[in-house]
């Protein structure tokens, strides 16, 4: 978890700022991706993979729940 005061920095920041750390942390952190032997990069990108998955199903789980909710509170049947 992060230090309230580093979240609080975050919040602070524009949705500009947060894109510039993000492809600054993604370029300083690539050349790590690749080393290893190719079946160590193989795990590491399965990895990647998975918890990305778990993610995006995490979101759409949400999606659907709040989109059912809508729908039982509103009385809309769509």
């Amino acid at each position: 978890m992060l230090h309230p005061e580093t979240l609080e920095a975050y919040r602070r920041m524009t949705p500009s700022e947060r894109l510039q750390l993000t492809f600054e942390m993604t370029a300083s952190n690539t050349p790590y991706s690749f080393l290893g032997t190719p079946e160590q990069v193989d795990r590491k990108f399965a990895l990647l993979r998975r918890q990305n998955d778990e993610r995006n199903r995490h979101v759409l789980e949400g999606l659907a729940r709040h989109k059912q909710f809508r729908s039982e509170t509103s009385g809309d049947q769509s």
